[in-house]
């Protein structure tokens, strides 16, 4: 039987070359939909037959796709609505673009996160840090709901710095209106986290050094000068994998890196949820298994 012809939507072309050449390397046929929002989307056609598979990114505005998400909504409820088989479909989207909804569906499966504030403008954001830090939180983490690429991530220490922060050019509002205060959660080691899954499994897990900030993107398009930033945690098996399982059954999403920190006090802290998970070239070296060839293994056997 030949491989089902796979669809990738997503919005941004210098994140693919790897995966192209995992689905060649596999033998699956594959197209890009390439979603900057200028395309219009006939919704009394039928979508082509195959496996559609949705790598919309949170952080797509930043590349000046300011409608994409939008469009990646209308695309795969369309899609759904015909019956085409989707992976990371219309309700795992709203996961990838809210952090508040990965929190809540967190919570609901039993995976501890950080103490979080949901906040609407700069006002509130200082209410909800001093509300944090009265809780018995030493610092704060500020982050945008829809995020990626650390956007809006930053610790602060002291409320006159956030203060300060809040009143200058340095304070961007999140795409959406909605920013997180979270405490902040202080590593064991200086390392965070990341948890690869396929089809809903664990692949493998990678440590992403926090000694240069948030912005913790594997992919090797997001190149970062200096020290590596990432290495695979070999044979390492995250804390609450049961729990990380059964929230990736409950939710739909089939393909993501959850990451999480092993905290100073013990705890496992889960703080992210990324649905269109790039994949480092110099862990992928390491792993006993490739990220984007098990991705193309999968959807070849959705056909």
């Amino acid at each position: 039987m030949s491989a089902p012809t796979v669809h990738a939507v997503h919005e941004n072309p210098l994140w693919w070359p790897p995966f192209a050449a995992a689905f060649e390397a596999e033998g699956v046929p594959v197209r890009q939909w390439l979603l900057t929002g200028d395309e219009p989307l006939d919704l009394t056609g039928t979508p082509p037959e195959g496996v559609w598979w949705s790598r919309m990114s949170a952080s797509s505005h930043t590349r000046g796709h300011t409608r994409s998400v939008a469009h990646s909504r209308a695309l795969l409820r369309w899609l759904e609505g015909h019956g085409r088989r989707v992976v990371n479909g219309s309700a795992v989207l709203e996961l990838e673009v809210s952090k508040v909804a990965q929190d809540a569906a967190l919570r609901a499966a039993g995976v501890p996160t950080p103490v979080t504030v949901a906040a609407f403008g700069p006002e509130q954001v200082l209410a909800a840090a001093r509300a944090v830090m009265a809780a018995g939180a030493t610092s704060v983490v500020t982050k945008h709901n829809q995020g990626g690429k650390g956007l809006g991530v930053r610790r602060f220490d002291d409320l006159g710095d956030l203060e300060r922060h809040l009143a200058s050019s340095d304070w961007v509002e999140p795409v959406d209106g909605v920013a997180l205060v979270q405490e902040y959660v202080a590593p064991a080691e200086p390392f965070v986290t990341r948890a690869e899954f396929v089809g809903g499994r664990f692949l493998y897990a990678l440590a992403a050094s926090t000694s240069q900030g948030f912005e913790l993107c594997p992919a090797d398009a997001c190149g970062v000068d200096g020290a590596p930033l990432f290495r695979l945690r070999e044979g390492h098996v995250p804390p609450l994998l049961e729990r990380y399982e059964a929230f990736l059954a409950a939710t739909g999403i089939e393909v993501a890196g959850i990451e999480y920190i092993e905290a100073a006090d013990g705890r496992v802290v889960t703080y992210d949820v990324n649905t269109n998970t790039n994949y480092n070239p110099e862990v992928e070296s390491a792993a006993p298994r490739s990220g984007p060839r098990e991705i193309a293994r999968f959807l070849r056997s959705l056909g």
